[in-house]
């Protein structure tokens, strides 16, 4: 839904329909059950809107405020709200059962990058032809590769089939998302000097006292 769907679903002022409503002031303060009208005119008199903000109750409430402001503060914690939902990304790392051990090991370098970045891991490792009769042979390869891997994820689907295709599912480990949660901790402020603290001395070597 944009945001000028979003705000057509808010009613105010005159397009408010019920009957009835609980009001609430600009300061917050209960005005009680009122007509649409009577609320509105409160509004207009204080030179603000008549805003629904709980259409869902009975009967609904609305509050006396600036329709404008309403909507910039909406916008504002919306914006605070997304940036707080943590998006899942899987990435594919492809394995086959002739994998080299080059190879291997750029493939599970890769793997960990992507788990210390917070994103999951999918290692997955296809069958050709005759291989599928070497399945232990993908197996081996996928395991290896879990245990390589260690801490840095932990295992969220094992390694099974589908088709022709062995895969399992990685999640970043623990150690990695407290890692990532101290590293977003807002840090304490540095210790300020009391204000009537006075300058250290400073000692001045090899001065004597002038002779009277």
């Amino acid at each position: 839904m944009d945001k000028r769907s979003a705000k057509s679903f808010i009613r105010i002022n005159e397009k408010i329909r019920a009957r009835e409503v609980r009001v609430i002031d600009d300061a917050g303060n209960q005005l009680g059950i009122l007509p649409p009208f009577e609320a509105l005119k409160i509004a207009r008199e204080r030179g603000l809107d008549l805003v629904e903000v709980s259409p869902s109750a009975v009967p609904p409430v609305c509050r006396i405020q600036d329709y404008g402001k309403f909507l910039y503060e909406k916008d504002k914690s919306d914006r605070a709200a997304r940036k707080k939902q943590k998006v899942i990304v899987v990435k594919e790392v492809k394995f086959s059962v002739t994998v080299d051990e080059h190879d291997y090991q750029t493939k599970k370098n890769q793997a960990v990058r992507f788990l210390t970045e917070g994103d999951k891991v999918k290692a997955s490792l296809r069958f050709k032809g005759r291989q599928m009769a070497h399945r232990e042979l993908g197996y081996a390869i996928v395991n290896r590769l879990i245990q390589d891997i260690g801490d840095n994820g932990v295992v969220e689907f094992m390694p099974r089939m589908e088709g022709t295709t062995l895969h399992a599912i990685l999640a970043p480990g623990k150690k990695i998302e407290a890692a990532k949660a101290k590293a977003a901790a807002p840090k304490p402020p540095a210790a300020q000097p009391p204000l009537n603290a006075q300058p250290p001395a400073i000692a001045v070597q090899g001065s004597t006292a002038p002779q009277s």
